[in-house]
């Protein structure tokens, strides 16, 4: 993997999954990277994972993270972020929208007529929302520089049924902003791409009867997969050409040549398809939108 000296890269709720492999592989790579997320220490929440352990993971490998205490469910927690980075780091070279809350007590295994509203609300506040808020803050920065990155954590839920219908409507709204954001940001040097891992061996995952839910593991990547796919884009010349797509982490190890953690290449998560255009019909030369 090609060296991300130089570069800052800010990942969002990365303590823990996929946004805490993200984080540790980039800095691990020379980015300073900043990390936000609501546990600060072990033991305050009912799941592993903390900014402090994040730290230190990425230390171990001679990697640099600053973690921030937000929550972004709140516009001015996420604000003050972005203030803190431009004053100490200035603009951002990558930015990874991962903020993603699936709630605690939600049972996947229940209709979703027998699950709580709140399943929509949190997914897609913290999930959909906060992606949106994060780039919005991010984007003026990489505007003036002439180049910037941002990342969408999303998965195959999207095309595919997985886990509950709130969940698949907020990774298509991932997709769907990473594809228009892409179209508007194009002309000035700044690129997004939606990133699909398959099954990661997350610490919720980890956590699960894997014989009680028929869940199959094997060919699962680590949460440092989607760190080396990610880095594998920001650094590639020719990344402008993947603006506004979707793209899983296995695909991404194809074409770049990388592998996992263990050396292995994970399954994958299925293919999202050939990409359609950003817009098929041209709006600006007066034709109706939906």
């Amino acid at each position: 993997m090609e060296s991300l000296d130089g570069m800052t890269a800010l990942v969002t709720g990365a303590t823990r999954g996929v946004g805490r492999g993200v984080a540790v592989e980039l800095a691990a790579l020379g980015a300073h990277v900043v990390i936000t997320g609501r546990t600060q220490r072990e033991g305050d929440s009912r799941w592993p994972g903390s900014l402090e352990s994040t730290i230190a993971e990425a230390a171990a490998l001679g990697g640099t993270i600053e973690g921030v205490v937000c929550d972004h469910r709140d516009d001015a927690e996420v604000g003050s972020v972005f203030e803190r980075i431009a004053r100490d780091r200035g603009a951002l070279d990558l930015l990874v929208n991962n903020a993603f809350l699936i709630p605690d007590d939600m049972d996947p295994q229940l209709p979703f007529w027998e699950t709580g509203l709140d399943c929509w609300d949190d997914m897609h506040t913290v999930g959909v929302r906060s992606a949106y808020v994060a780039t919005w803050h991010a984007v003026p920065g990489m505007i003036e520089q002439g180049h910037g990155m941002v990342a969408f954590v999303s998965s195959e839920g999207a095309r595919y049924y997985t886990l509950h219908p709130a969940y698949g409507a907020a990774k298509s709204a991932l997709d769907r902003t990473a594809r228009d954001c892409g179209h508007e940001l194009g002309p000035h040097g700044v690129m997004t791409a939606a990133i699909w891992p398959s099954f990661v061996l997350t610490e919720r995952m980890l956590a699960l009867d894997a014989e009680a839910w028929n869940l199959d593991l094997e060919g699962a990547e680590s949460p440092r997969f989607s760190g080396r796919a990610i880095s594998a884009i920001l650094t590639d010349e020719r990344r402008m050409d993947k603006n506004g797509r979707v793209f899983t982490t296995r695909a991404l190890a194809d074409e770049y040549g990388f592998t996992d953690v263990d050396g292995r290449l994970p399954a994958g998560a299925a293919d999202p398809g050939e990409p359609a255009p950003l817009f098929p019909i041209d709006v600006h030369e007066g034709e109706g939108q939906g």
